[in-house]
C-alpha cells in the first residue's frame, strides 16, 4: 500500500479514537457494564463449579483464565464499531463515502483498530486489575505463548471484522439494523465459544463449529493461552484465523461491490 495511502488510513484511525475519547461519558457507562458483566458471568460460573473440580473438561482455575481471555477477546471489537458502520449505510452518510478515494471496507477497518486500541487497553487494565482479586487463575509461562496468543488476538479482531461488516451491510436491504445486530451477537457469541467452550458442546456441534469462521475470535486465542495446543497446533489454527480472515474480507468487497450497484440502479 503506497505511503500515501496508509497516511490516510492511520488518519481515519486516529480520528476514531478520538471520537471515543470525545464522548468519555458514554464511554465510561460502557465500561462500567462491561465490569458488571464480567462479575455476573464469573459468579454464574462459580456457582456451576460450587462441589465440582471439572466441568466439561476444565478445571476451575482453567474456567477463570477462560472467561477473562473471552472477555478480552470480545471487547477489542465493540458495539460502538458494529453500530458506526450500519449507522453510515442508515443515514445516508454512505453517499460521502462513494465520493471519498478511499476504501470503504478498508476505512471501516482502520476505524475499528483505531477504538480496538482504547477497548483493548482498558479491557487489559480491567482484568490485570481483576486478577489481583481472583485466585488461582491459569496464566502461562513461556513468552512464546504471550507472542503466539498476540497473534492470535489480531486474527480474531480480523475476523470479527469481517463477520461485523458481512451483517452490517445486510442494512442496505433493511430499513433498520438492531434485528440484524443481536441476531449476529447471538450467532458468534454461541459459535465463537463466547458463551460456553465448544468443548460442553455435543459432539456433532462442536464439529460443526470447528468449521466454521467464528471459531477463530474466542475458542482459538483461549486455547492458546490457556496452553491447550502445541506450537506446531498454534500456529495451525493461527493459519486457519488468516484464512478465514481473507475469506470474509474478499466476501465484504464482494458484497460491497453489489450493494452499490443496487444502489445506483434504484437510484439511491
Amino acid at each position: 500500500m503506497p505511503a500515501m495511502k496508509l497516511k490516510k488510513y492511520r488518519s481515519i484511525a486516529n480520528r476514531s479514537l478520538q471520537n471515543v475519547l470525545s464522548y468519555r461519558i458514554s464511554y465510561a457507562v460502557t465500561f462500567l457494564s462491561n465490569i458488571i458483566n464480567l462479575l455476573a458471568i464469573y459468579f454464574l460460573w462459580a456457582g456451576i463449579y460450587n462441589g465440582r473440580d471439572v466441568v466439561g473438561g476444565y478445571t476451575w482455575d482453567e474456567m477463570k483464565t477462560y472467561l477473562l481471555v473471552t472477555f478480552l477477546a470480545n471487547s477489542v471489537l465493540s458495539w460502538y464499531s458494529e453500530t458506526a458502520i450500519s449507522g453510515k449505510i442508515l443515514d445516508g452518510s454512505v453517499a460521502v463515502d462513494l465520493l471519498k478515494p478511499i476504501d470503504f471496507q478498508t476505512a471501516r477497518f482502520s476505524e475499528t483498530l483505531g477504538t480496538s486500541l482504547l477497548e483493548g487497553g482498558m479491557s487489559l487494565i480491567l482484568l490485570v486489575s481483576f486478577s489481583f482479586f481472583v485466585s488461582g487463575v491459569a496464566l502461562p509461562h513461556s513468552l512464546l505463548v504471550y507472542v503466539l496468543f498476540a497473534f492470535s488476538l489480531l486474527g480474531a479482531i480480523v475476523v470479527k471484522f469481517g463477520i461485523v461488516y458481512l451483517a452490517a451491510l445486510l442494512c442496505f436491504w433493511s430499513t433498520g439494523s438492531m434485528g440484524i445486530v443481536w441476531t449476529r451477537i447471538a450467532v458468534t457469541n454461541l459459535l465463537s465459544g463466547a458463551l460456553v467452550p465448544l468443548a460442553f458442546f455435543p459432539d456433532w456441534l462442536e464439529r460443526s463449529a470447528l468449521l466454521l469462521p467464528f471459531q477463530s475470535i474466542i475458542h482459538t486465542p483461549t486455547m492458546i493461552f490457556l496452553e491447550q495446543t502445541g506450537t506446531m497446533e498454534s500456529l495451525k489454527l493461527i493459519g486457519i484465523q488468516c484464512f478465514w480472515g481473507v475469506v470474509l474480507w474478499l466476501a465484504g468487497k464482494a458484497m460491497w461491490n453489489w450493494a452499490v450497484r443496487q444502489v445506483t440502479i434504484h437510484g439511491g
